[in-house]
């Protein structure tokens, strides 16, 4: 099973404020039209997206679902009622990510897309990352909340690829090293 992350950071690390803010990202790219960055082709490889509360609880705040069509489980304990506006479009999964990796194997998945903080970190501790897109925004945002926590042990990389974009951005490609 391939896990894989592909996500923004401001220079300094944060992926959100610390209030959960993403105003910063969705201002970033002011070119004209905006630059692609890879996430549309990205998202037609994966055949499931996991994230979390926080994350799902940002994405209701959008004008709309933007995964029509995808299948996406919500890793949560503590997230019971399911928006009206969103109902049958997710589903929830309370248990750990390697029991949450076994279940979406069975069901014949592949390759799952890893977001949100909380859960990326989850699946790194577990050792079950393959491999991260991360595209760096050249903002400073001083405090937030941080891509990366506490590990366990080293979790070694290595580098696959970086790309630079007109707006500032830089992606860069890991595969984590077994």
């Amino acid at each position: 099973m391939q896990c894989s992350v592909f996500i923004a950071t401001s220079l300094d690390g944060f992926i959100a404020r610390s209030d959960g803010d993403i105003d910063w990202l969705m201002d970033a790219d002011t070119s004209d039209p905006p630059e692609d960055t890879g996430y549309f082709s990205f998202i037609e490889t994966i055949d499931c997206l996991v994230m979390g509360r926080n994350s799902l609880e940002k994405v209701l705040t959008f004008p709309e679902w933007p995964y029509e069509g995808r299948r996406v489980v919500v890793m949560s304990r503590s997230m019971r009622d399911v928006p009206s506006q969103v109902t049958g479009k997710f589903e929830y999964f309370n248990g750990s990510p390697e029991e949450l990796v076994t279940k979406l194997n069975t069901e014949g998945c592949h390759r799952l897309y890893i977001d949100g903080g909380q859960v990326i970190q989850s699946f790194l501790r577990a050792g079950l990352i393959t491999d991260l897109c991360i595209t760096t925004i050249p903002i400073l945002l001083g405090d937030g909340i941080p891509l990366f926590g506490p590990l366990e042990k080293d979790v070694k990389l290595r580098h696959v690829s970086t790309k630079t974009f007109q707006s500032g951005f830089v992606e860069t490609n890991y595969q984590v090293v077994k």
